[in-house]
């Protein structure tokens, strides 16, 4: 008898948005993980991320 799990699709990605790649310390990696484990609903890193810089251009915004 097996257990059928079924894996969460990926669709696709919003078409307004593009792909960026950064290399980050293993330190900073582990700040952001740190950061996404005090969150209720355990976002993913790029996730995390975007809630990063959403928060970081919220309180810099420049009127």
């Amino acid at each position: 008898m097996s257990i059928r799990i079924e894996k969460k699709v990926m669709g696709r990605p919003k078409l307004d948005t593009h792909p960026i790649t950064v290399r980050l310390s293993a330190e900073f990696i582990q700040m952001i993980d740190d950061a996404r484990k005090k969150e209720t609903d355990l976002p993913t890193r790029p996730e995390m991320m975007r809630r990063m810089m959403e928060d970081w251009f919220e309180k810099n915004a420049q009127d």
